[in-house]
């Protein structure tokens, strides 16, 4: 089946954000948050650039350490520059230090790891386990963050029986204007949570040309975010089992959710054996109304002929789910379980329609 029509609006000029910076997916750079010239009453600022190196040669030999550098409130934008090497540790960006970027310094993502291996039930010293989202490698609380040229990963072993909740996070991001370019997300179940920090407040990110790996609600949360030109890799279960799901959106009333555009989605799993997605009502909240757009984008044949599914009691039909001119093996004809926009829908479901006015630029 289609989704109800709407009635065609007129077009708007094509931002800066279309034209060159989305047009390309290479060589994202976005314009640094403007701010006064501190005084004595106003926060410090850092260094405009921090290295890192495992090998001493920086300023810290950990991207934590030099997070901790950047001081609270930090008015102007402080890069983080990481040289080559594996950095296993936990990061975390606290909300209180916008205006970050995490850069590797070579142009590939794969030369920087930043990696750990808790789990949602991995015990803490301090008694209790993580959680889902205390289980993140690399913990993004700040506004007007960006990463690039770098890879986040759990390396969490889900055969590990001692453990039954196996979710194991790599990135999470609960900011507004997040920019994640050139970088990788590798796990295997909740790989890359998207979120905000309440569901009241909008979280805007930005994925360009990823690596995203996973397989079971590996692309989470309640951001309104847009994934670009980016490779969705589905990866098997610990025991050499077929199939999972790929998004799993808690998107809140009247927000946008997840906007899979000019991408492509496979692995080496058994055919029709993933979902694209279903609708995560976090908390059995039934005010939630999950959204996730799937267009332009190539499907392999290990998408099912059905792609969305139900979760936790609650009904895909009654959220927002559909695709738009997909391509593949895996694509389908419109369907009562496959909704397809309508040309005139599409043209309100573009990139800059969903980041609302932010313009990341080149």
């Amino acid at each position: 089946m289609t989704l109800s029509p709407r009635r065609p609006r007129r077009r708007r000029p094509a931002p800066l954000i279309g034209s060159l910076a989305l047009a390309t997916g290479v060589g994202l750079a976005v314009a640094p948050a403007h701010a006064a010239t501190p005084t004595a009453d106003s926060p410090t600022a850092a260094a405009a650039t921090i290295v890192v190196a495992k090998d001493g040669s920086g300023t810290y030999t950990t991207v934590q350490a030099a997070v901790d550098a950047v001081p609270a409130n930090n008015p102007s934008a402080v890069t983080i520059s990481i040289k080559p090497g594996t950095y296993r540790e936990t990061v975390k960006v606290p909300a209180n230090k916008p205006h970050i970027r995490l850069v590797g310094t070579t142009s590939s993502k794969n030369d920087v790891t930043i990696v750990y291996n808790n789990a949602s039930g991995t015990p803490k010293p301090g008694g209790g386990t993580y959680g889902t989202s205390g289980s993140a490698t690399v913990a993004i609380e700040a506004d007007d963050f960006q990463a690039r040229n770098l890879q986040f990963v759990n390396d969490f072993n889900e055969g590990n029986t001692s453990i039954t909740d196996k979710q194991a996070v790599a990135l999470r991001t609960a900011g507004d204007q997040i920019v994640l370019d050139n970088i990788g997300a590798v796990g295997d179940q909740d790989t890359l949570l998207l979120d905000s920090a309440s569901k009241d407040r909008v979280g805007r990110v930005y994925v360009n040309n990823a690596w995203i790996q996973g397989n079971v609600d590996f692309i989470f949360g309640r951001a309104s975010a847009v994934i670009s030109k980016s490779a969705i890799r589905l990866v098997k279960r610990y025991d050499g089992s077929s199939g999972g799901y790929v998004a799993a959106p808690s998107t809140a009333a009247g927000k946008k959710g997840f906007l899979f555009i000019n991408s492509n989605i496979t692995g080496d799993v058994g055919s029709r054996s993933f979902y694209l997605g279903r609708p995560w009502h976090a908390g059995g909240d039934a005010s939630l109304d999950p959204q996730a757009i799937v267009r332009n984008t190539d499907l392999s044949a290990a998408i099912k002929t059905t792609p969305w599914t139900d979760m936790s009691g609650f009904s895909w039909k009654d959220d927002r789910f559909a695709e738009y001119k997909n391509i593949g093996a895996g694509s389908g004809a419109a369907s009562t379980d496959r909704p397809q926009l309508t040309d005139a829908q599409a043209a309100d479901y573009e990139i800059a329609d969903w980041l609302g006015g932010w313009q990341p630029s080149s």
